[in-house]
């Protein structure tokens, strides 16, 4: 398999042709603003409503069914539209869809504040919903276009802005709900976020690069025929996986060993809170270094010392545990970083990104039903977490393949899958 150069090198939109058609500077700075303000909308519609899923299903006479399919709307969202973005992006252009994208949020948001019926909830979240699917996609391919030599530190801004936007929603929506007395403004206060997040990119809509030659553009079915597409769809499907388990279950676990509900909410609030520095201090570190196998051994084994402590002595040690878990989560910012990592283009980025993601998504929610089907069998958590044990195993296993530096494109050509891109990474 034919392997490019390592990733200091430019890539080819750093030439002399990709930087006679760069961006104007205060273009540019209204782009890095609109990624990073765009990041922070992407999960506000999930975070906000599970503080007040009890309000939201009584207030609306939502039965446990329609309260399960809310609860499982991301995942299938994510993977269906996030699936169709590079087809929609070649067709409406990048910024332009991304506008888009925030306005079905923004609309999803507010309009379902207001539903009168359960059905009309879920209908509007999927709405809401389907603009981050587009964002989750969409935003790596950006920092691969716009910034191609800032990518660490373009990809710590946006996974920095999407990690406060998941804790702001998920701290706030109650004191919200409390001080006004209404879940229905908790909810919709955070299409606020929307609407100015959707101000840079309408004054940077005319500077939107032409559109790609749709010859070069990359499918499934091309990203998915080689290794690496695989390395990166199931590296991404199982850190998505033990994160949707840990977030999903790990308060309720606590809980049965004999922690009070009070503590085991902190613990999922610190565990979550743990993903701000690690946005913070991992994109740079990971673009720096030519093979990311280093961080991908750092990530399993801190996973696995505190999936051992959860066995052995869970309350005793349980902050520990927590950033150690918290830790292994890396994961998921090395899973998004490599996007740009593994790819020379912004098409290809889009590519590597939606393929993973879609699917990945999947795997995700399959996670936490297989996690409580096994502690309901077995009457305890050693099984559940032995799936989680055996999910980082996996997770190890191909992201040493996945750290290893080469390029989706390299590996294309070299098999005559695909045609050289133009110098601006189009």
């Amino acid at each position: 398999m034919s392997v490019g150069p390592a990733p200091s090198t430019p890539v080819s939109s750093g030439s002399s042709a990709g930087r006679a058609v760069r961006p104007p500077r205060v273009v540019l700075l209204l782009i890095a603003a609109g990624i990073a303000l765009a990041a922070l909308n992407l999960r506000t519609a999930i975070t906000s409503v599970g503080p007040v899923l009890d309000e939201v299903t009584s207030g609306l006479g939502m039965t446990a069914v329609g309260a399960g399919v809310l609860t499982t709307l991301p995942v299938l969202c994510f993977a269906l539209f996030g699936g169709l973005t590079p087809l929609l992006a070649r067709r409406l252009g990048e910024h332009h869809l991304l506008v888009g994208a925030l306005t079905a949020l923004t609309a999803g948001l507010a309009a379902r504040a207001v539903a009168p019926e359960p059905w009309v909830f879920l209908a509007l979240s999927a709405v809401a919903l389907s603009g981050g699917a587009v964002g989750n996609v969409i935003l790596p391919a950006l920092v691969k276009q716009h910034f191609p030599e800032r990518v660490g530190l373009m990809t710590t801004v946006y996974t920095t802005a999407l990690a406060l936007g998941t804790t702001i929603a998920a701290a706030a929506t109650v004191p919200l709900e409390q001080s006004t007395g209404e879940w229905r403004v908790a909810l919709g206060a955070y299409a606020l976020f929307g609407v100015v997040a959707a101000v840079p990119w309408l004054l940077v809509l005319r500077h939107e690069p032409g559109r790609g030659d749709p010859a070069h553009a990359l499918g499934f079915r091309q990203v998915l025929s080689t290794g690496l597409g695989w390395q990166s769809l199931l590296y991404f499907g199982t850190q998505s996986s033990i994160a949707y388990i840990m977030f999903g279950w790990y308060a309720q676990m606590l809980r049965d060993q004999g922690m009070d509900a009070q503590t085991a909410g902190l613990a999922l609030s610190y565990l979550t809170v743990l993903g701000i520095p690690m946005s913070l201090l991992l994109p740079t570190l990971l673009t720096r270094m030519g093979d990311q196998r280093p961080f991908v051994v750092v990530f399993a084994a801190a996973y696995t010392a505190g999936l051992t402590g959860l066995w052995i002595a869970p309350l005793s040690g349980v902050w520990v545990w927590t950033t150690l878990v918290g830790i292994g989560m890396g994961t998921f910012v090395f899973a998004l970083t490599s996007f740009a990592l593994r790819t020379r283009t912004g098409a290809g980025t889009a590519a590597l990104s939606a393929s993973s993601q879609s699917l990945g998504y999947l795997m995700g929610g399959a996670g936490p039903f297989l996690f409580g089907l096994l502690h309901e069998s077995s009457g305890g958590w050693h099984a559940p977490l032995l799936l989680v044990a055996s999910l980082v195993a996996v997770n190890l296993a191909v992201g040493m393949l996945l750290g290893r530096p080469r390029y989706l494109e390299d590996v294309l050509a070299a098999r005559g899958l695909t045609r050289e891109a133009s110098p601006d990474g189009r």
